[in-house]
């Protein structure tokens, strides 16, 4: 049951974390990387074990990257514009950072 509910969680992550970064510029991306570190480590304290938090973290850029690819009528839910690269990029170092810390 924690593998299901760590990929949820990670999911809803992430799903926050697109609909959230383009907003308000920088604040916006800022609480969105913020809110995915804080979440990602959350997992691992509240469940413990690095397994949960590397779970979470494959499913949140599961979801982040195909939102970075066209869809069926061509549209980009993350724009290649500065703010939507950093999401990528950035997201993916707090991950690791998250995973790495321990709990």
């Amino acid at each position: 049951m924690r593998f299901i509910y760590s990929a949820l969680f990670g999911a809803m992550l992430a799903l926050g974390s697109i609909f959230l970064h383009a907003s308000l510029a920088p604040f916006g991306l800022i609480l969105s990387l913020l809110a995915t570190g804080v979440g990602i480590w959350t997992i691992g304290r509240t469940w413990g074990g690095r397994s949960l938090r590397i779970i979470a973290s494959a499913v949140w850029i599961a979801i982040v990257l195909r939102a970075g690819f066209p869809g069926a009528s061509d549209e980009y839910l993350i724009e290649g514009s500065a703010i939507g690269i950093s999401l990528i990029n950035g997201g993916f170092l707090v991950l690791v950072l998250a995973v790495l810390i321990p709990a």
